[in-house]
């Protein structure tokens, strides 16, 4: 209804003495329907100009004449209250969707502009865990989300594939790996020969002198230790492949903090020679007092780089490689100090990184103990939480649909899109709490809800024989079930939009909730198939847009719309 918003807008504007946009910016939509589409506040107004909400509000619903456009304009306790002509609305909408399908209303505002995303980032050698499923799945639904207006997307997998550990485990593959070729499940056997290597270190504590000088062999490019590292690394993204195979995430760049080390000796020489690095007990900080922050330390006492280090040398290649007009971190809330320094610093280096760092914090997984069968020590691998869910959706979909073709494809896209969407519904900075019964639920506020919402839509349209264009009875769609779903239709471009202003997507996951429900009840109480021509029609029309909708909503949040359930 946007094109409504912008017609009102320009009727106000020259009654209120204000820009257009102005006006159209002071829009709300009102928390009860039954109080119109548009809701204009008058109370900032009526504080300039010295006037009751009420009297501004009742001057303007008797001067500026809406008839074309509004079946009611009335004024209510402070606000202008605009209700839009229902066939006006239906008509504009329907025309909109027939003829620029989910990019209707989509202005591609990013157009031009490029955005990193910086998401994921497993830890070489260590198991994915299901800690590692939010940054996974919110920053590929904002790559999405953002790709979708238009924006340059650069995703970015920024592997923990660097540091003192690498010498821990090598020591630890060499005394107790056996020469094992790590051909199967050589990330758990890794996590295996690591955790063993502490057992062992903590009464031995040469094992520990012996991992420093195998890490600083790997850092002088020892051919002997390096091959070492090498393998870890290749058998980890084999395994890792997998999983983002199973959930249909490609990255266009794997660079992991070994990639950056070349840049560090410059990044620490260009913050000296700016006179922003000072000693500290021997240590290499950036003191950022005056920002209210602790300092940041980049070099320890023996001359050691730290992750912050990386992470600026990271945002310096990221900002001088792709120009972004953001760069986004998907990491966890935990992490909030790090990047507020990243920021700052890179601020007092004049950098324009520097007001581009955007930390997309997010809360805590919760895994409550006794619930998942398929343990590994005490770590829970995502890998396995996604077998296991795909092995429920099939027992749930064998036990609903047993003759159902490609049972075993069908389930693998709703269990994946069970997990996904069990934590994407969520704003992100909430706790998540991983609940079987709940996720997989067909009934509730779940992926496979939707995804059955989605594939009934698509039996619809099979029973049709044709499925018609605007030219259908739109009339026929201003009922109290088909009307609330057309407008639902109307709002997908500003929600998107609204989902990446907030790097939210659980924006875009509610609404696809929204618009579900709206089906569903538009399904159970108007007739489609059989009705008269005109109303089956335009029904059909609605059924047919609603899909499309649907469907790209799903794929903005990494869920597969499935046809048949």
């Amino acid at each position: 209804m946007e094109k409504f918003r912008q017609i009102v807008a320009l009727k106000l504007a020259p009654h209120l003495d204000l820009p257009v946009h102005t006006v159209r910016a002071m829009m709300e939509s009102p928390p009860n329907s039954n109080w119109g589409d548009v809701a204009i506040p008058c109370f900032a107004l009526a504080k300039q100009r010295r006037q009751s909400p009420a009297s501004i509000a009742a001057k303007l619903a008797s001067e500026v004449d809406l008839s074309a456009l509004a079946s009611k304009v009335e004024a209510m306790g402070g606000y202008l209250n605009i209700t839009f002509l229902s066939h006006r609305v239906a008509e504009e909408i329907m025309a909109g969707l027939q003829n620029e399908g989910f990019l209707y209303g989509n202005t591609q505002p990013g157009q031009g502009k490029n955005i990193v995303i910086d998401f994921s980032s497993p830890n070489i050698a260590k198991p994915f865990g299901i800690g590692h499923l939010r940054t996974t799945v919110i920053g590929h639904s904002l790559s999405r989300i953002f790709t979708e207006l238009g924006y340059s997307v650069v995703r970015v997998n920024h592997l923990g594939d660097w540091g003192t550990q690498f010498g821990k485990l090598i020591v630890a593959y060499e005394l107790y790996g056996e020469g094992d070729p790590l051909e199967e499940n050589a990330v758990d056997k890794l996590f295996r020969l690591y955790v063993k290597f502490h057992q062992e270190a903590a009464q031995n504590p040469e094992l520990e002198s012996q991992a420093r000088e195998y890490f600083r062999r790997l850092e002088a490019g020892d051919p002997a230790i390096r091959k070492y590292w090498e393998l870890f690394k290749t058998v980890s993204l084999v395994e890792f492949k997998r999983v983002y195979e199973l959930l249909d995430i490609t990255f266009d760049h794997l660079l992991g903090e070994s990639f950056y080390e070349p840049l560090l000796a410059p990044t620490v020489a260009q913050i000296e020679a700016q006179g922003l690095a000072t000693l500290s007990d021997g240590a290499l900080i950036v003191d950022l007092e005056a920002q209210g922050l602790p300092p940041m330390l980049l070099k320890k006492s023996d001359g050691a780089t730290l992750y912050a280090t990386r992470d600026l040398a990271a945002a310096l290649y990221r900002q001088r490689t792709h120009e972004p007009h953001l760069l986004l971190y998907v990491v966890g809330q935990e992490q909030t100090l790090v990047f507020k320094q990243l920021a700052a610093v890179l601020k007092l280096m004049g950098e324009a990184a520097g007001d581009k760092v955007v930390h997309v914090s997010f809360g805590l997984f919760k895994f409550p103990e006794g619930r998942m069968s398929t343990r590994r020590g005490n770590i829970v691998f995502l890998e396995d939480v996604l077998n296991k869910s795909i092995e429920l959706a099939l027992a749930v979909i064998e036990h609903k649909n047993p003759t159902l073709e490609g049972k075993e494809e069908i389930a693998e896209k709703v269990g994946v899109g069970a997990i996904i969407f069990s934590d994407l519904k969520h704003g992100r900075i909430k706790d998540v709490t991983f609940d079987w019964e709940e996720m997989l639920n067909f009934d509730g506020e779940t992926g496979p809800y939707l995804q059955y919402t989605h594939a009934r839509a698509c039996a619809v349209l099979r029973k049709a024989a044709e499925v018609p264009g605007v030219e259908a009875d739109i009339a026929a769609l201003t009922d109290e079930y088909a009307l609330p779903l057309i407008k639902l239709l109307g709002e997908f471009a500003p929600i998107v939009a609204k989902a990446a202003l907030e790097f939210e997507p659980s924006v875009v996951a509610r609404y696809v909730l929204d618009l579900a429900q709206a089906f569903n009840r538009f399904y159970h109480h108007c007739r489609i198939i059989g009705s008269d021509d005109g109303v089956q029609n335009a029904r059909l029309a609605l059924v047919r847009a609603t899909k499309v909708v649907l469907a790209r909503g799903l794929y903005l949040l990494g869920l597969s719309a499935v046809e048949r359930m």
